[in-house]
Formats: structure tokens, C-alpha cells, sequence
């Protein structure tokens, strides 16, 4: 039996299983029931591990063994599988992130916490830096920055970025809100937007700007910008700048604040239904 090295792959990606998994697999599917040593000649897996093989995707649900002799296994339907792996993984996830919660209720974390807290202490405010690839990791770190923030959040986006942030991370913005938090977004606001817009105008004030920059500024102290124009780049290759320096964040805050009196607010660019 002969599968594209590019098949395999992709099934190991989708269900999470090894090479030799994978093998198995697909040249039992081809056969429907068979024995580990015809399943190890099809699939060019060595014998010595074709049971340790089947012993793993009995396990996973991938396949069922016929009690009898020789053993024989049988391919469940692949429609079968993928229902049982998202049950399992949806379980598996249940149990970490259980695992994960009662972490909070131990001395770990606080051990933890000041593990961290006296590292930062020790590192030059030139060394609280970092790139960032990808947007969903840039969107991890500033999630995790305007979480922290105590007093203000001043974000500069694109219409398109305005629209993400207000779906991605509006919780966040409503805890600050309730926080006292002051939270300022300037964007070109069009119709496209008025959706996201009507969403965040409760818990953040937002202003039209023709300006195309995208950065984020918290407290004054950290900084957190983008390099490339999202328009023109794919989100697995965005690339984003962290930085932990109040004296430019302070700086491109204060330019931030002489241009917000220039802008004109939502209300007046879009009309936004209520």
C-alpha cells in the first residue's frame, strides 16, 4: 500500500498520533480487519513494534481487536474517530485546565510569583524586551499587558485591528473599565467597523484617525508595537515589538494624547444604531 508522505502528515497533525501510528492506521483502514504481522508488512512498520502500535490506537479508538486466533483488529469508521478524539480531547483539556485552577489554591504559585517578581528586580530595564511572531502571540502578550494595566490603555489600530481587539479581547476591556481603568482607541473609523464600534463605546472611548500605525500603550510604562502594516502581512508572519521602558512609552504617550484632541469621536464620524 502506498500513502503520500503529505497524507501521513497531515493525519498526524489532525489526530496527534506517531509515524508508525499513522501507518497502522491507514493499512488497516485499506484492509478493514487484518492481523499485526500482515498490517506491519503493508505499512512497512517493523513487526517487534506493530503490537505496541495497536495497542496505543485500541486505546485512542482508532481501532478494535477481534478476540480470536490469530488476533485479529478492525478499523472503526474514520467518521467514528474524529468524534471520539474531540470527546477525548475535549477531556483531556477539561482535566489540565481543572489541574491548572487548583494550582491557584496552592503555594506554587505564589513561590512562583516571587520567583518572578525578584528576577524582574535583578534585570536591567534593557533587558524587559522582546519580539513577538505571529498574531495570536501578540495577542497573548497584549492581552496579558492590558490586564495588568492600573490606570490607562491607549491603543492605536487599523480598522481591521479594532474590529479583532473589540472581538478578542472585550472582557478584558469591561474588567478594566470597572477598574477605573481609562481605555482610548484611535482607528479609521468606517462603516465596516460600526458593529465593533457599538460593542466597545460602554467600556472605551474611541476617535477617527486617517493615521496607520498600531501600537499599544499601558500605564505609560510598557510598550508594545507593531512593524508591519496587517493589511500587507499574513497573521502567522505579523511581527510585534515588546518593550518595558517608561521613558519612550511616556514620550509616545504624551504625542499620542496632542494628537487624540485632534480627532474627531465615533459619534461624529459614524453613525453607530443603537
Amino acid at each position: 500500500m502506498i500513502v503520500k508522505e503529505e497524507f501521513l502528515s497531515k493525519l498526524r497533525r489532525y489526530f496527534s498520533l506517531n509515524l508508525y501510528e499513522v501507518k497502522i492506521w491507514t493499512a488497516l483502514l485499506s484492509r478493514g480487519v487484518s492481523t499485526a504481522g500482515e498490517l506491519s508488512d503493508i505499512a512497512n512498520v517493523p513487526r517487534s513494534r506493530s503490537y505496541d502500535v495497536l495497542e496505543s490506537l485500541e486505546k485512542k479508538g482508532f481501532v478494535v481487536m477481534k478476540l480470536g486466533k490469530p488476533i485479529k483488529y478492525i478499523a472503526v469508521a474514520p467518521q467514528e474517530v474524529v468524534e471520539r478524539v474531540k470527546k477525548n480531547m475535549a477531556a483531556e483539556a477539561e482535566e489540565r485546565i481543572g489541574r491548572l485552577e487548583k494550582l491557584k489554591e496552592t503555594d506554587i504559585l505564589g513561590e512562583l510569583s516571587m520567583l518572578h517578581k525578584q528576577g524582574v528586580e535583578l534585570v536591567e530595564p534593557s533587558d524587559l524586551s522582546g519580539s513577538l511572531r505571529g498574531r495570536h502571540n501578540l495577542y497573548n502578550h497584549l492581552e496579558l499587558l492590558i490586564r495588568n494595566a492600573e490606570e490607562s490603555v491607549v491603543i492605536m489600530t487599523t480598522t481591521q485591528g479594532l474590529m479583532r481587539k473589540v472581538e478578542g479581547l472585550k472582557p478584558v476591556f469591561e474588567k478594566l473599565k470597572k477598574r477605573g481603568v481609562k481605555i482610548k482607541i484611535a482607528a479609521p473609523l468606517t462603516k465596516e467597523a460600526a458593529a465593533a464600534i457599538k460593542d466597545i463605546s460602554e467600556v472605551a472611548e474611541v476617535r477617527h484617525t486617517t493615521n496607520k500605525s498600531r501600537f499599544t500603550i499601558v500605564d505609560g510604562k510598557e510598550l508594545l508595537f507593531m512593524v508591519l502594516d496587517d493589511k500587507d502581512v499574513h497573521p502567522t508572519y505579523d511581527v510585534g515589538i515588546w518593550v518595558n521602558t517608561p521613558f519612550f512609552a511616556k514620550s509616545l504617550n504624551d504625542l499620542f494624547e496632542l494628537a487624540w484632541k485632534q480627532m474627531k469621536p465615533a459619534e461624529d464620524v459614524i453613525k453607530v444604531k443603537v
